[in-house]
Order: structure tokens, then sequence, then C-alpha cells
């Protein structure tokens, strides 16, 4: 993958700059040579070739090339030492020393400046590879086999990113997402909408960088359904008079499916609404919150509401309420509430979507843990909500993937950041808001 001609020489000057000691003792000025030029190529190699718009992924790709030489030029390094133990020992024993020291010196500058650039910009390696890293740096053998993986990884992950970046510059000009009305992404619960840590990962970039309006929905994380619909309101009406769209299409994930269904059909915001689009919602209510509220002591529930509710007051939230939220995912609340709910009007196109998880052991915590309760109650799952709960409007799109990983109620709105083997969210999404464009919305 994009080796080119500078890295080959990259590499041929390295390893020769590396194995150069004799060099360097037979005429000290040598080193006024390799020192620029280890400089240089330990700067540029990599950065320069790669012709990405993303900082980010040039210096991970620099990374990868640095680490990809260290390894090559460690093995050619390792053979010409060996050669050299033959013809140096015995008489010249401490100048094969110098030159191992000499070499090792080398070699890690160029590991380090590898290792420093991909732990510093790769999203894919995630905390788990990073400390598995730096733990097993030293263990020999292991250290090999952890630093192919974190090779392996980064090379997924520039590869992959890379042709998204060239997929989207061929379609620039089409705005596959340029839709009549803005889109409004809503969260589900116990999370909120933040500048430094987006709740929707790198899908509202996507949209963005195929034409999208994207606002945000910037209610509070933990409030009873009617209380995040009035806020609700209030945030699509202050779009409208500060934009004049008129109408918003609503892409809703988890509980905020629900706080917008109420709004419509409740609180008379049907006019305003171009379309609905609820992603991973339990309409018909989640079995394993049923099973917390009816099985967790007392005291048990009184202390986590509580620890969460202050948690939640310092990051700004007015007035969280823990067990209210929750309390509206049950079976019961919902079943009530669908019974209460008007129909969605005919001129508000309204869709669904839902995921599954295969296994629970590739799902990132909490979903691996809670994947075998709701399993248990309800079936097969996101690793909250049951299959059965998800489907809801004129249309329904079901997502999952073969093995074992699947796509889970976190994957759906790119929660971990994480290029899912058959599942491209950030395109899922791309499409998503197409359809809508082509319904002329």
């Amino acid at each position: 993958m994009f080796v080119t001609v500078w890295n080959i020489l990259s590499f041929l000057i390295i390893t020769l700059i590396a194995n150069g000691y004799l060099l360097v003792q037979h005429n000290t000025k040598c080193l006024f040579a390799f020192i620029p030029l280890l400089f240089i190529l330990c700067l540029l190699t990599g950065f320069v070739q790669l012709r990405s718009k993303s900082i980010r992924l040039r210096i991970c790709y620099h990374g990868l090339t640095m680490l990809r030489i260290f390894v090559f030029s460690a093995i050619l390094s390792t053979a010409y030492h060996i050669v050299l133990l033959f013809i140096l020992l015995p008489q010249r024993f401490m100048m094969l020393i110098w030159s191992v020291v000499f070499c090792i010196c080398v070699e890690a500058i160029v590991f380090w400046t590898g290792i420093i650039c991909v732990y510093a910009t790769s999203v894919q390696l995630g905390i788990k590879y990073r400390v598995i890293g730096a733990l097993c740096g030293m263990i020999p053998i292991v250290n090999l086999i952890i630093l192919k993986k974190i090779i392996f990884i980064v090379r997924d992950e520039v590869d992959f990113e890379y042709k998204k970046e060239l997929v989207d510059r061929s379609r620039e000009q089409d705005k596959l997402c340029q839709t009549k009305y803005p889109i409004l992404l809503v969260h589900g619960v116990f999370f909120r909408d933040n500048k430094h840590f987006n709740y929707w990962g790198r899908i509202p970039k996507a949209l963005k960088t195929n034409g999208a309006q994207v606002y945000y929905g910037e209610h509070q994380s933990a409030r009873p359904v009617c209380d995040s619909a009035v806020e609700l309101t209030k945030r699509i009406k202050q779009i409208i008079r500060e934009t004049g769209c008129e109408k918003v299409n609503v892409i809703a994930h988890s509980k905020g499916g629900l706080d917008c269904r109420y709004a419509i059909s409740e609180l008379d915001m049907a006019p305003y609404i171009a379309s609905l689009t609820t992603v991973n919602t339990p309409h018909r209510g989640c079995g394993f919150a049923d099973f917390l509220l009816e099985k967790l002591p007392q005291d048990i529930k009184d202390r986590v509401a509580d620890t969460y509710n202050k948690t939640l007051k310092r990051l700004g939230d007015e007035n969280p309420d823990f067990i209210a939220a929750v309390s509206d995912l049950t079976e019961a609340a919902c079943k009530e509430r669908n019974e209460k709910l008007k129909c969605m009007p005919d001129e508000i196109f309204c869709q669904s979507v839902g995921s599954k998880m295969n296994k629970a052991k590739n799902g990132k915590f909490p979903l691996n843990f809670s994947y075998h309760l709701v399993k248990l109650f309800d079936g097969d799952n996101d690793g909250l909500v049951s299959e059965s709960s998800f489907e809801w409007g004129s249309e329904y799109t079901y997502v999952t993937v073969t093995g074992e990983r699947g796509v889970s109620h976190g994957d759906m709105i790119d929660l971990n950041r994480e290029n899912i083997k058959e599942f491209d969210v950030r395109e899922f999404y791309v499409q998503l808001v197409n359809d809508l464009k082509k319904r002329g919305l």
C-alpha cells in the first residue's frame, strides 16, 4: 500500500546509516551527511507521499512507514552484524560492539519516530493496543508480535480512510447530502451533545463533507420523554427561526426517537418536521430496563441515580432524573405511550433502523455485558434494545454483518470510532441522507 520510490529510497538510506559505523570510523565527516539525512527522512518520509487533506492521516501514514522501515532495516542490520561478527572477531571486538551500539541508536530513532506518530494519530488502535504495546515493549518476541499487530491495524486504517477520502473527492460536486431541509441529530439517554466528544462520532463530518447542513438537539441527557420533547420543541423552533428553513429532517438515536415522536404527536411539532428517522429506538420498550427497575434493590438504584444525577449536573444538566429516564424505556411505559400517541401525519416521512450484535465478546463494555441479559429477556439485540422493538414507520432497515462482530447500539452512532468490517457507518448515514434528498426532503 502506497509504496513509493521515496519510501524504498528512505529504507535503503536509513539501513545504510544504521550500519555505517565503519564508514564513520574511517571518515568522521560521514556524520555530517548521516545526521541531516536521518533527520530529513524521519521528518518527511511518508508524510509527503500521501496526498491526503487530513494532517492526522498523513502523520499516521508517516508513522506507519517509519515502523515498516524499522522492521525491515532491523532484519538487514541483524544479518549484517552476524556477518561482521565472523569478520571482526576476535581481534577487533570493540569495533563490533560500537557498530552494534551505533546501529541500535539509529534504529531506535526510527522506531520511536514511528511509534509516537502512530500512537498520537491512530483512531483504530484504541486504548487496548496502546496499553498492550506499552506493557509488552520490553518483552522479547512478544514485542515483535504486538508490533506486527499494530502495523497491520494502522495499515488497514490508513488504507480505509484514504480510500474514503478519494471517494468523497470524486463525488464532491454531487452534494449527496444537500437536502432541502437541514439535518437535526438527536442523541439518546445518558449523553449530551458535546463539542469535544461528539455523540455521533465521525458521522456529522461525513455528512457535512457531502453537503449536509447539520444541527444538534442539545437537550439534557436524562429526563422523561415528555420533558425531553419540550426541550426539542424549543430547539427545533430556534433552528427554524434562525435559519428560515421551515422544517427539519430529524435523525434520532435510541430514546431520542421516543422524544421526537412525543413532540410531533403531543406538542404540535408536525408542521416543522419533514422526516423522522429513528435509529435503534426501543419503540416497544426494553425488557432489560424492566429487569433493572424491578430486581435491583432500592438502595442500589438510589445510589446509582444519585451518582449519575450529581455528575451530570456538573456537566451541564439542569435537573437530571436517572430513574425517570430509565422508567420511560420500560415495556409497560412504551406500551402505554404508544396507545396514547397519535399516528404520524402522512406528510412526514417516517422510517426506522435497527442493528444486531452477533456475539457479546466482541462488543464494547458495557454492551458486551448487557447483551446477555437482553438476549435472555428479548432475544436478538444490539446490546441494549431487542430486534422486536426497532421497527416503526413506513420503512425499516435492519443492519447486521457476518461473523462474530455484529453491530451494536453504540456502533450505530460511531460511538467508538471503530471501522467495522462489512459496515461503514459513515457511508450508511451518507446514503440514508441521500435517500431523503431524493425524496425531495
